[in-house]
């Protein structure tokens, strides 16, 4: 009986193991590093003279420098395991980052206030959806522009990106986008809200709920008023807290649509398609609301989330093929701009009618 040969799997030394993402970390870490000090600069820039520069955050920045590395003199072998890393870093940055999200913030609002957060959350989501079908866009993609000019821009993308096994190249879309679009806010929100006389209350509700990364919300009610920052951010720390539960929907609506017949053990085929990081989020966000940690605790696992992230979106940049992103053309883009802009004129439409009826 003739023998066959059976090739025996290559082992992989643990040393090896440590070693070998060490290169890739260290230069996702080196990009990351370098955008975050190119955000500070441009902020200490615009304070030293007086000016309100966009905050472009470090966000965008490690992923134009990510994708300027990738695109151009490419990624040497050295590096790409350690590159391959940056989905672990997203789902940890995404756990540490359910301290930054207090279930204890819905309580916060005022009725009128939490019931138009809701109404901009349901009104956000569906029509961002339906406008990403409409021209075209893949299901991931409309996903994620509707969870992330729905929610908290973003941090809700990347948790989003992650639930539902988006590409890359999508999520660079729709964080691109996003910033872009966010940047443009905070100089038209306050010449509108001038224009129409809005008080500070109506302001900073309305640039809460229609400003998607909580940066540039803060910054737009700040550029109106004092009183206009604080009910920015208490607005959008609000929708913040949202993040979760919609994380957690779409997530479920993602592994109930992988299966081509559902299986006889729903609830064995949802826990094994779930993605258990979302859970994590959840546990801390409940931990860090009722109190389990102290302020410096909950200030300690937000900055190791913001380094989680730094590594993160470096990573995204340099696995981003911009070639894959151009095949769809500028429509992704099409759709973010209109989308924000339904969204804005419909937030205010609603800020105003409600300001009438409370008399804020």
């Amino acid at each position: 009986m003739a023998s066959v040969a059976i090739p025996q799997p290559v082992l992989t030394s643990w040393p090896r193991r440590f070693t070998e993402p060490l290169p890739g970390i260290a230069l996702l870490a080196a990009i990351g590093l370098i955008g975050k000090f190119i955000e500070q600069r441009i902020a200490l820039y615009g304070r030293a003279h007086h000016l309100h520069l966009p905050n472009i955050e470090y966000v965008l920045w490690a992923i134009l420098i990510g994708l300027a590395v990738s695109n151009t003199i490419g990624v040497p072998r050295v590096f790409r395991v350690g590159i391959a890393t940056y989905d672990f870093w997203l789902k940890t940055g995404i756990v540490l980052l359910g301290a930054r999200f207090l279930v204890g913030d819905l309580a916060v609002m005022g009725g009128v206030s939490l019931t138009l957060v809701l109404i901009e959350l349901a009104l956000a989501i569906s029509f961002m959806t339906w406008l990403g079908r409409a021209f075209g866009l893949n299901r991931n993609l409309s996903a994620l522009l509707a969870v992330g000019s729905s929610v908290c821009g973003v941090s809700a993308i990347i948790a989003t990106q992650g639930a539902i096994d988006a590409d890359d190249e999508d999520a660079s879309f729709a964080i691109t986008a996003i910033l872009a679009l966010g940047a443009i806010s905070l100089l038209v929100f306050p010449l509108i809200g001038h224009a129409l006389g809005m008080s500070d209350h109506a302001f900073g509700l309305w640039s809460g709920l229609a400003v998607d990364n909580t940066a540039e919300a803060v910054a737009t009610g700040a550029i109106y008023s004092e009183t206009a920052q604080r009910f920015a951010v208490l607005a959008k720390t609000t929708r913040n807290a949202m993040i979760g539960f919609v994380v957690l929907g779409f997530a479920i609506r993602w592994a109930t649509s992988k299966a081509t017949a559902f299986k006889e053990n729903k609830a064995a085929f949802l826990w094994q398609k779930f993605p258990k990081f979302v859970l994590g989020f959840l546990l801390i966000s409940a931990l860090a609301s009722f109190h389990v940690f102290d302020k410096g605790q909950t200030a300690a696992l937000g900055n190791l989330s913001r380094w989680a992230f730094l590594l993160t979106f470096a990573g995204v940049g340099l696995r981003t093929d911009v070639r894959a992103m151009f095949k769809q053309g500028v429509r992704p883009f099409v759709v973010g701009a209109l989308g924000e802009v339904v969204i804005a004129v419909l937030t205010l439409g609603l800020v105003i009618a409600a300001s009438r009826i409370a008399h804020f």
